[in-house]
């Protein structure tokens, strides 16, 4: 099977890609895991390293083919506070709780989750449902060195393929959560997202 070994972020290219893959959240965030695009191409992403992929980025085939990132819909819910410093007050909970947080022009963005929908609530915030791309902060530990911002991740486990295993192991440092570096990482364990385009297959 042809593999993956690189990657292009967003605007870092302009060719016509050979294939495209859409992958939610969790599977935006794999070292290794054998993918299907949507014309049928299978390949093996195989990266150094995990690296927090964003829809546009492009995967380099061995063969120097390109096969596109499309993020997809997430059900979400889109917190909205009366001002400003009722966000930021908002926001301080979600990232007490590590949850994985979008900050969008009119408010914040997580995966929906009725006990938070209900905490978000009782501060006095709106919550939305929507269908969407979900694109988190990535904070001050973002990095990747392939064009843009993404999330630097300490994955445990993740050293093989792995077959839609929702589960993320990450290290939390130092947070400081503010309106505009809110690093509202991680893990908020037993959501199972399914997306009808890209379908991972496990590997030994």
């Amino acid at each position: 099977m042809i593999r993956a070994t690189k990657v292009l972020g967003q605007h870092r290219w302009n060719e016509a890609p050979a294939d495209t893959v859409v992958l939610d959240f969790n599977d935006r965030h794999r070292r290794r895991m054998a993918m299907t695009g949507t014309r049928g191409l299978e390949f093996l992403l195989d990266l150094e390293n995990a690296i927090a992929l964003r829809g546009g980025d492009a995967l380099v085939l061995e063969d120097g083919r390109l096969v596109e990132v499309v993020a997809a819909p997430e059900p979400l819910l889109e917190i909205r506070g009366a001002d400003p410093h009722h966000l930021i007050r908002v926001a301080w909970h979600l990232g007490n709780r590590h949850l994985p947080t979008q900050i969008v022009p009119k408010g914040l963005r997580i995966r929906r989750d009725h006990v938070i929908e209900a905490m978000v609530k009782g501060l006095g915030a709106r919550a939305i449902e929507i269908e969407a791309p979900f694109d988190p902060e990535g904070g001050a530990y973002a990095g990747g060195g392939h064009g843009h911002a993404h999330a630097a991740h300490a994955h445990t486990g993740h050293d093989h393929v792995q077959h839609h295993d929702h589960r993320h192991d990450h290290d939390h440092h130092d947070h400081d959560h503010h309106d505009h570096d809110a690093h509202l990482h991680h893990d908020h364990g037993g959501h199972e997202h399914h997306h009808g385009h890209s379908h991972a297959h496990g590997h030994d």
